[in-house]
């Protein structure tokens, strides 16, 4: 790769990932799922099975986070790449989700929710239509329970504009 191909490849890749932590807080399943590779695996998460593939990770996930608010955010990567069409990455992370009720979450057993701080473990395809995840680990360092009682989401804030950049692609 030239330096130049480098360079828009990592923007590339970090928009990819911009764009996950964006679907994932809007509910935005089907453009979520399109993120994925073919064959793509996932491990680490508590709405899916580990080797899950991206069907059943985005189900479940769309199913845990129905009723949720929740706050993704992805900073610091470190992208290597292993050739011209794949790559690995590492993000630092800090998640907040929060339920109307407490729930049996395993991260925060009767909790309404938690704050997470972690890492993604990445591996990234080029495919015709672009860069792809193809593999997914999320590890976790800390995690914060959200008690029952305490301060809790507005849920009547403006909300988000799916379309908003997606009609200039």
């Amino acid at each position: 790769m030239t330096d130049g191909q480098r360079l828009c490849a990592l923007e590339e890749i970090r928009s990819l990932k911009a764009r996950y932590c964006r679907y994932i807080d809007t509910k935005q399943w089907a453009a979520l799922r399109e993120l994925f590779a073919t064959g793509a695996r996932v491990e680490g998460f508590g709405s899916a099975p580990d080797g899950s593939d991206a069907d059943a990770f985005v189900a479940g996930v769309a199913h845990r986070l129905r009723d949720a608010v929740s706050v993704h955010h992805c900073h610091m990567p470190e992208i290597v790449f292993a050739g011209p069409d794949s790559a690995r990455g590492i993000w630092a992370m800090a998640d907040h989700l929060e339920w109307p009720e407490p729930l049996a979450l395993a991260e925060a057993p009767g909790a309404c929710g938690f704050a997470g701080y972690g890492h993604y473990e990445e591996e990234y395809r080029r495919q015709a239509d672009g860069w792809k995840l193809q593999f997914m680990r999320l590890t976790r360092l800390r995690v914060d329970p959200l008690p029952a009682g305490g301060a809790r989401a507005s849920r009547t804030l403006r909300a988000a504009s799916p379309g908003w950049l997606e009609a200039l692609r």
